[in-house]
């Protein structure tokens, strides 16, 4: 949804209890969706892609209409962050957000403190906004490793389990934080880690809470995300652990004359360390377009991951902690009063003079879209475990759907995440709906697609080194300018199956800034590139990626 459309069945006079967690059914959907309603009219339950036993080919999936979000939000309740639920719900609200995932740092503040009183203003905020999905979350310091978005369905034990998790399982509270190959307790952090996301996948299929998802964010800020360990977190947990952050936030650190000469988009300015994987280029902890190395690589780590046949989705957010060209600053303490006391900083206080930051508010520049077909909590959480997502930054799209069809069938075909399930020889053709950007984003000016990439990678199965980061086989098979197109408009891309399953991603930009890809032009003629130090205006190199469509190849 944009920005100017608000779901109408969000009536602010039925208590969020009554949206909550199961979201509305279909049939009150289509009878009061408003603005969904031609998204939704000619939709059906979901249909799976293959009938029982997996014969059947082809392939169907329902008709979606897509929710704005952001999975990665800090307020007062993280030590490091400035704002009041207040303050950041209002702002997501401003610019579109349909969904928002708060997600504190974990700390022994917030442990003992902070979590229980930030669940009440939740409630609070839920109360007070209707219309929007609020999330209770937790940014997780990984054993051996970065940070993860986790957050839950709300039910009556979604603060009990993430508290719970913090304190059993968080890498930085239980000193679980070492993972460098020389680390003599590597082989142990890396352990807890999958003992832990083990333990969320047993309070969702115990039903101790209706639903849980888990998020890598920013994995190549540091380099110490390696290939086997987010290979290991995916298959220890794969209907939770879903995927990882494409694009960091912080996407506002190198507008020029803001925070000095060395300054990177999303803050990726580190150089590689004792903690770091050694197998990373130094050319992997820069951003690209704005998009972290592992997701702008065409044949890298995330194409990797997606020749192994198995979905790992990439979102992006706005990692909200202090925002560009904003006034306020922290609040002060009344004496004796920490953080660790507290759980909790002082509300912000406005100096109408310009504050340091990185950040963008929630939905201002960073946008994840989701595709549901029912409204709620759980569809939200549905939408993304099944791979229905695609963003974009500078709102430079309104609009975006994906198709693949055999070209013998008559169905929809199937969508983002899914299967199509094809002989060898078919012909297919991929369908691109897009719809331009119709108004000025909240920079002021309409951005304008310039052109989109469709990336095939071969499907070759799990892989023998399981630090592998290239795909070989993946490629930019075709660009279409699409340069002073405006309204809603489809692509048709015509494909053949070979004699390999494979997969497609898309993936299109503004124009303003490309070149070769990380692993060359044959791979990757005109892709995202770093900017110079200190020069990343994000608004001048806006870019879009879709999730994956796999096509499964049987014999003749």
């Amino acid at each position: 949804m944009t920005e100017q459309q608000l779901p109408d069945w969000a009536d602010p006079s039925v208590p969020p209890a009554v949206l909550d967690p199961q979201g509305v059914s279909r049939r009150r959907l289509l009878r009061r969706a408003g603005l969904f309603g031609a998204a939704f009219a000619l939709g059906s339950a979901a249909t799976p892609a293959l009938a029982a036993g997996g014969r059947r080919l082809g392939g169907e999936d329902p008709r979606l209409a897509y929710l704005v979000g952001d999975h990665h939000i800090h307020s007062v309740y993280s030590h490091d962050a400035k704002y009041t639920f207040s303050q950041l719900a209002a702002a997501g609200a401003k610019y579109g957000l349909d969904w928002m995932v708060f997600t504190e740092h974990s700390n022994f503040g917030h442990a003992d403190h902070g979590a229980a009183l930030e669940h009440q203003e939740i409630l609070k905020a839920r109360t007070e906004n209707p219309r929007q999905l609020i999330f209770q979350g937790l940014e997780w310091y990984i054993p051996a490793a970065e940070h993860c978005t986790v957050f839950a369905a709300p039910g009556p034990h979604e603060v009990d389990v993430l508290t719970r998790f913090e304190s059993a399982y968080d890498g930085k509270l239980l000193a679980y934080d070492k993972g460098g190959p020389a680390d003599a307790d590597t082989a142990r952090n890396e352990a807890h880690a999958l003992k832990a996301l083990k333990w969320l996948d047993r309070q969702r299929r115990s039903g101790y809470v209706d639903d849980v998802l888990v998020l890598a964010n920013h994995p190549m800020r540091l380099g110490i995300d390696s290939p086997h360990e987010m290979r290991d977190w995916r298959d220890a947990a794969p209907e939770i652990m879903i995927g990882m952050e494409g694009a960091p936030g912080a996407q506002g650190a190198a507008i020029p004359g803001r925070r000095g000469a060395a300054s990177i988009r999303g803050e990726y300015e580190n150089k590689p360390s004792a903690q770091s994987w050694p197998g990373y280029p130094a050319d992997a902890y820069l951003t690209y377009g704005g998009f972290d190395w592992a997701t702008a690589t065409v044949g890298g780590l995330w194409d990797s991951m997606l020749a192994e046949g198995r979905l790992f989705s990439i979102t992006t957010n706005s990692d909200a902690h202090r925002i560009v060209f904003d006034t306020w600053r922290n609040g002060d303490w009344q004496p004796g009063q920490t953080f660790d006391d507290t759980g909790k900083l002082p509300d912000p206080v406005n100096t109408d003079t310009p504050q340091p930051g990185s950040d963008f508010w929630p939905g201002q520049f960073s946008r994840t879209h989701v595709g549901v077909t029912r409204y709620g909590y759980r569809a939200v959480m549905a939408g993304m475990r099944a791979g229905r997502v695609w963003l974009d930054h500078g709102h430079l799209l309104d609009g975006l759907d994906v198709r693949l069809t055999r070209d013998r069938d008559r169905g929809r075909g199937v969508t983002l995440g899914g299967r199509l399930r094809v002989r060898k020889g078919e012909r297919l053709t991929l369908k691109v709906t897009v719809t331009s950007a119709s108004r000025p984003n909240p920079q002021g000016v309409r951005p304008e697609l310039a052109h989109v990439d469709v990336i095939r990678g071969a499907v070759r199965g799990p892989v023998t080194d399981r630090d592998t980061w290239q795909a070989p086989d993946t490629r930019v098979v075709r660009t279409q300018d699409v340069s002073g197109r405006e309204g809603t408009y489809t692509l048709r891309v015509p494909l053949t199956a070979g004699e390999e399953s494979f997969y497609v991603r898309l993936r299109g930009s503004d124009g303003n800034r490309h070149g070769a890809g990380y692993l060359g032009a044959s791979v990757d003629p005109h892709g995202p590139v770093p900017h110079a130090p200190g020069n990343g205006d994000p608004w001048a190199d806006t870019w879009f990626y879709s999730n994956p469509v796999f096509v499964d190849v049987t014999g003749s």
